[in-house]
C-alpha cells in the first residue's frame, strides 16, 4: 500500500555558498580499534591486510609471508548487499600506476609524499611494506585541476589516512583559484575524476574551514567527478552547528552535468558533524550501492534555515541532500543506528523546487532516530520531493 507524506511545517531552505618531510613522525602503528560492527575492524599492525582486487570490488588478496599470521581481508560495505554495479561505478584498474607513494618501507609513507603524490596526479598506489600504515596527514592533500583527468588513490586495503582529529585530508575544487582554474565554467566541469578505493580515512576534521560553505570532515570536492569504491570512513568531524554545512566524511558539491557521485561498497562509521554525519551534498545525485552506515551522527540544532535563536543544523544522521533536481539511489545498503537532532536519522532529503527523486532498494534501514520530525511511513527520513520515496524490497523500522 503507498504511503502518503505527511505534510511538516517547516520552512526549509538552502544557504547560499559562497566561492571562496619525511621521517617517521609522520606514521603511527594505527588508530584505535574500532567498535565491533558488521564490517571488520580496522586493521592492526599485528593484522597484515591482505591486497584488494584492484580492479573489481574485493576479491583474494596476496599470500601471507610464511613467518607471519594469516592475512585479515580488507572489508567495508554491505558483506550481503547484492546489488549491480555498473562499470562506471566500480574500482580503477590501477596494476600501472602513474606515481607510488614510499619505497617500500613504513617510514617512507609520509604525509608530505601523499601532498606531493595528490598534487601531481595520475594513478597512485602505495609502497609502504607488507603490513597495515596509517600515515598521519600534517597538511591536506590537494589536487590540482590541471593535472587530471584521473587522480586515482588505491590503498590495497592496507593503508589509513589520518587527519589526527586536527585537519581534512583531502580536497578538490575546480573553482578553487588557488589549485588552478582550468575552464570558465568552473562548476560543470567534467574534470578531474578523482576515485578512492582500498583506503581508509581516520579522524578528518574540517572544522572551522567556513570557504564554500564548509562541511566535509575527511574528504570535501566542488566539479569534477568523485567515486568513492570499498573504502572506510571512521570518526570524521566537521562543524558542530550551522543550517546547511555537513558531510563528516564527504561533502560534494557540483558534479559534471549532474552525473551521480558513486558510493560502492564503503562503510560509514561514527562520524559527526551539524548535518550529514556521513554524505552531505546541495543540488547532487547520488548512487550508493552495497554499503553501510551506522553510529554517524547530526548534531546541529534549529534545522534550516535556522530557527530564531539557534545556530541551525541537525539534520540527516548519515545522510543529507539539499538543493533543487537531483536523484539518490540507494540500493543494497544497510543504514542503522544513526541519528538526527532534528529531522531524518538516517536520511534528510528536501528537493527545494520539488523536482528530486529517492529510491532504496532491497535495502535496511533500522533504528535511525529522529529527534523531532521525519516523514510519516518512512521512519529514519524526512522527504520533500517529486513524489514520495519508492522503496522496493527494502525494510524501514
Amino acid at each position: 500500500m503507498r504511503l502518503k507524506t505527511v505534510t511538516v511545517l517547516l520552512a526549509l531552505g538552502v544557504a547560499a555558498a559562497t566561492l571562496p618531510g619525511c621521517g617517521s613522525s609522520d606514521r603511527d602503528a594505527g588508530p584505535p580499534a574500532a567498535a565491533p560492527s558488521a564490517t571488520a575492524d580496522l586493521p592492526t599492525g599485528d593484522q597484515p591486510a591482505a591486497g584488494v582486487n584492484r580492479t573489481g570490488l574485493g576479491g583474494p588478496g596476496a599470500s601471507p609471508s610464511p613467518s607471519r599470521k594469516p592475512a585479515t581481508t580488507f572489508r567495508a560495505g554491505n558483506p550481503a548487499g547484492d546489488a549491480a554495479v555498473p562499470a562506471e561505478g566500480r574500482a580503477v584498474d590501477t596494476a600501472r600506476p602513474t606515481r607510488r607513494v614510499g619505497t617500500g618501507t613504513p617510514a617512507s609513507c609520509t604525509s608530505a609524499a601523499v601532498v606531493k603524490a595528490v598534487a601531481a596526479g595520475g594513478i597512485i598506489t602505495f609502497n609502504c611494506g607488507p603490513d597495515p600504515v596509517t600515515i598521519k596527514m600534517t597538511a591536506t592533500a590537494k589536487v590540482r585541476n590541471a593535472n587530471g583527468p584521473k587522480v586515482v588513490l588505491d590503498g590495497d586495503g592496507k593503508v589509513t589516512l589520518s587527519g589526527r582529529g586536527q585537519r581534512r585530508i583531502l580536497y578538490m575544487n575546480t573553482c578553487d583559484e588557488a589549485q588552478g582554474w582550468t575552464t570558465s565554467h568552473c562548476q560543470n566541469q567534467d574534470q578531474p575524476q578523482l576515485t578512492v578505493q582500498n583506503l581508509t580515512f581516520f579522524e578528518g576534521n574540517s572544522t572551522g574551514d567556513k570557504a564554500e560553505g564548509g562541511g566535509g570532515g575527511a574528504i570535501f570536492v566542488r566539479g569534477g567527478r568523485v567515486k568513492v569504491v570499498n573504502s572506510r570512513f571512521v570518526r570524521n568531524r566537521c562543524d558542530r552547528t550551522g543550517p546547511d554545512l555537513g558531510g563528516a566524511a564527504l561533502r560534494v558539491l557540483s558534479q559534471y552535468e549532474n552525473k551521480p557521485v558513486y558510493v560502492v561498497n564503503s562503510t560509514f562509521d561514527r562520524g559527526s558533524c551539524a548535518n550529514g554525519g556521513a554524505l552531505s551534498s546541495i543540488g547532487v545525485s547520488w548512487t550508493v550501492l552495497n554499503s553501510l552506515f551506522t553510529g554517524n551522527e547530526a548534531i546541529g540544532n534549529g534545522a534550516n534555515p535556522a530557527k530564531a535563536g539557534t545556530p541551525g543544523g541537525g539534520s540527516g544522521g548519515a545522510i543529507y541532500c539539499d538543493g533543487n533536481r537531483f536523484t539518490v539511489r540507494i540500493a543494497g545498503t544497510v543504514i542503522e543506528k544513526n541519528r538526527a537532532n532534528e529531522g531524518g536519522g538516517a536520511i534528510f532529503f528536501v528537493s527545494n523546487d520539488r523536482t528530486g527523486t529517492m529510491t532504496i532498494e532491497d535495502s535496511t534501514l533500522r533504528r535511525n532516530p529522529s529527534g523531532k520530525f521525519e516523514t510519516r511511513g518512512y521512519p529514519g527520513i524526512f522527504f520533500l520531493g517529486a513524489r514520495n520515496p519508492s522503496t522496493p524490497g527494502s525494510k524501514l523500522s
